[in-house]
C-alpha cells in the first residue's frame, strides 16, 4: 500500500456473494476450534490409562497442540496473504480435521502426541484464514461488527459444547471419540467451503519470493516462547524447557526483527506496528486471554478439586458463563461499537471482565453453593462476550486486504502467547501455599484459599488492561475514499488526503 496526496490504492475485490452462508460457515469453523480446546481436558485420565502416558508426559496431549498452534500461526497469516484465504481455510480444515482422525486411532504416546501437532498446525492456518475472510468479506463498522459478534458467540458456543461433549463421549464410547467427533465436523466445512465461499482474488504475482528464513525464525522462536510458558509450571522455571525455551524463543524472535527491517518482502511488513488500533488490540488480548485462560483453568480446578463436582457437572455450571457471554456477543458488543466506539466498548467490557472475576473469587469459598457463584459469572460473561469481538475488530482497523492475514495471526498469535503465560502465572499463584509434609494432600480450604487469590489477580489484570483501549486515537470525522471505477475484479480509489483501505 503507498500513502500520499492524491495517492492511489489498488486492492482486490472478491465478487459479491451472500453473506448468510458465508458467516454460518466462518462461525460453524470457529465453533470447531474452540469445541477441541476443551473436549480433550476431560478425557485426559482416560488417555493416560489407555495409552501409558506417565505422569509427566500426559501433559504433551494439550502441550503439542498449543505449541504448533501459537508456532505456525505467522506463516499461517502469511501463507492466507499470499496463497488466498478461501485456500487456506480448506487446507486448515482438512488438516484439522484428518489429524483428528490419526488421533482417535492412536495406540502409542508418541503417535498422539503427534497427531495433536498436526492438528495444531491446521488450527494455526484454519484461524486467520477465517479471521482475514471475516476482515475482507464483510465491510468496516457496524456489517463487521456483527460478523465478528457471531464469530466470538461461536467460539463461546464451542467452548460449553467442548466441555460437555468431552464428558458424555468419554464416559459413553471412550476417550477416542473426544477426537473422532471432529473429523466429520471439520471436513464438512472443508467441503462445503468452495460452494459458499467466493474464489479468492486474482493478485499479481511476488517476484521477492516467500520469506522462508522469516517464516523458519517466527515459527521456531513463537515455538520455543509458547513450550516455555505451557511447560515452565511442570518441568520447573529454572529447567531448560522453562525459563530456557523463553529466553531462548526471546532471542530468536528479535533476530526474526532484525531479519525482517531487511527482507523485500517480509513475513511481517513492520509497517503494520504503526497501525495504532492494531498494536493496541495486539497488547489488549495478550492481558484479555491471560486472565480468561487462567481463570477457566482455576475454575475448572475449584468445580473438581474444591466442590467436588465430576465432569459432567462440572460442564453443565460453566452453562450460564457461556449462554450470557454469547448473548453479550450476539447484542450488546456491535450495539456498544456502534454508540460508543471501540475505546470505551473495549474499556468497559474488559472492567466488566474483571470485576465479575473478582466477585467470582469473593464467593469461591470451601462450601460455596454453585447459586452464590452465579452473579460473579453473569457479570463475566457480559464482559468476555463485549470484549472478544471488539478487541479482533480493533485488529483489523485500517489493515488492508492483502495483509488482513497476517495482520490476524499477530493477534491470535498474542492470544496464544497471553493465554500460556496467564495460565502459567496464575497457576503458580494459586499452588504457592500448598507445600505438604509426607506427599499429603492439602487442605480443601487451602487449594480454595489459592484459587481464589489467583482469580483474584487476572480480575484485577483485565482491569487495568482495560486501560490500553484509551491509547486508541479518538475518532475523527474524515473524507471517505471514493471508488472511481472497478475492473478485472478490483477497485481503484482515490482519496483526496492519506490513501486508506477499503474493505470490499
Amino acid at each position: 500500500m503507498h500513502s500520499g496526496v492524491g495517492s492511489v490504492v489498488t486492492v482486490p475485490v472478491p465478487p459479491k456473494q451472500r453473506t448468510g452462508p458465508v458467516l454460518a460457515l466462518l462461525a460453524f469453523a470457529q465453533f470447531v476450534v474452540a469445541v477441541d480446546y476443551n473436549i480433550v481436558f476431560v478425557a485426559l485420565p482416560e488417555i493416560g490409562d489407555a495409552l501409558d502416558f506417565g505422569t509427566r508426559s500426559l501433559q504433551w496431549v494439550v502441550s503439542a497442540y498449543a505449541v504448533a498452534f501459537g508456532g505456525f500461526l505467522l506463516f499461517g497469516g502469511r501463507a492466507v496473504d499470499r496463497l488466498g484465504a478461501r485456500r487456506v481455510f480448506v487446507l486448515g480444515l482438512t488438516v484439522f480435521g484428518l489429524s483428528c482422525l490419526l488421533g482417535g486411532f492412536a495406540e502409542s504416546p508418541a503417535l498422539l502426541v503427534t497427531a495433536r501437532a498436526i492438528q495444531g498446525f491446521g488450527a494455526a492456518l484454519l484461524t486467520p484464514a477465517t479471521l482475514a475472510l471475516i476482515h475482507t468479506r464483510f465491510a468496516e463498522g457496524p456489517e463487521r461488527n456483527k460478523a465478528l459478534a457471531l464469530w466470538g458467540a461461536a467460539g463461546s458456543g464451542g467452548l460449553a459444547a467442548g466441555a460437555l461433549l468431552g464428558g458424555v463421549l468419554t464416559q459413553a464410547w471412550g476417550w477416542e471419540w473426544v477426537l473422532f467427533v471432529l473429523v466429520p465436523l471439520a471436513l464438512l466445512a472443508a467441503v462445503a467451503a468452495p460452494a459458499t465461499l467466493a474464489p479468492d482474488a486474482h493478485t499479481a504475482p511476488d517476484r521477492n519470493g516467500f520469506d522462508a528464513l522469516g517464516a523458519l525464525l517466527a515459527t521456531v522462536g513463537s515455538s520455543l516462547l509458547v513450550l516455555g510458558l505451557v511447560t515452565g509450571p511442570e518441568a520447573g522455571w529454572g529447567s531448560l524447557r522453562g525459563a530456557g525455551s523463553i529466553v531462548a524463543g526471546a532471542v530468536v524472535l528479535a533476530v526474526f526483527a532484525l531479519v525482517e527491517k531487511r527482507t523485500k518482502d517480509p513475513l511481517v511488513p513492520l509497517r503494520l506496528f504503526r497501525n495504532r488500533s492494531l498494536v493496541t488490540a495486539i497488547l489488549i488480548i495478550l492481558v484479555f486471554q491471560s486472565a480468561l485462560g487462567g481463570s477457566y483453568y482455576l475454575f475448572t480446578n475449584y468445580l473438581q478439586g474444591v466442590l467436588g463436582y465430576d465432569a459432567l457437572e462440572a460442564g453443565l455450571a460453566f452453562v450460564p458463563l457461556t449462554v450470557i457471554s454469547m448473548g453479550a456477543s450476539l447484542k450488546v458488543a456491535g450495539a456498544m461499537l456502534g454508540r460508543l466506539g471501540p475505546r470505551t466498548t473495549l474499556f468497559l467490557g474488559m472492567s466488566a471482565n474483571g470485576i465479575g472475576m473478582v466477585a467470582l473469587a469473593i464467593a469461591m469459598s470451601a462450601d460455596a453453593s454453585f447459586w452464590q457463584l452465579v452473579p460473579g459469572l453473569v457479570v463475566w460473561g457480559v464482559g468476555g462476550g463485549v470484549t472478544f469481538p471488539a478487541m479482533f475488530a480493533c485488529a483489523a482497523s485500517g489493515v488492508a486486504p492483502r495483509e488482513a492475514g497476517i495482520a490476524s495471526a499477530l493477534a491470535s498469535t498474542s492470544q496464544q502467547i497471553g493465554g500460556a503465560a496467564g495460565l502459567a502465572l496464575l497457576v503458580a499463584v494459586a499452588t504457592a501455599g500448598l507445600a505438604t509434609d509426607a506427599g499429603a494432600a492439602p487442605a480443601v480450604g487451602d487449594v480454595a484459599d489459592g484459587l481464589r487469590s489467583a482469580m483474584w489477580i487476572g480480575g484485577a489484570a483485565s482491569v487495568v488492561g482495560g486501560l490500553l483501549a484509551f491509547s486508541l486515537r479518538k475518532p475523527q470525522a474524515s473524507a471517505e475514499p471514493v471508488a472511481t471505477h472497478a475492473t478485472d475484479g478490483q477497485a481503484r480509489v482515490e482519496a483526496g488526503g492519506d490513501a486508506r483501505s477499503i474493505s470490499p
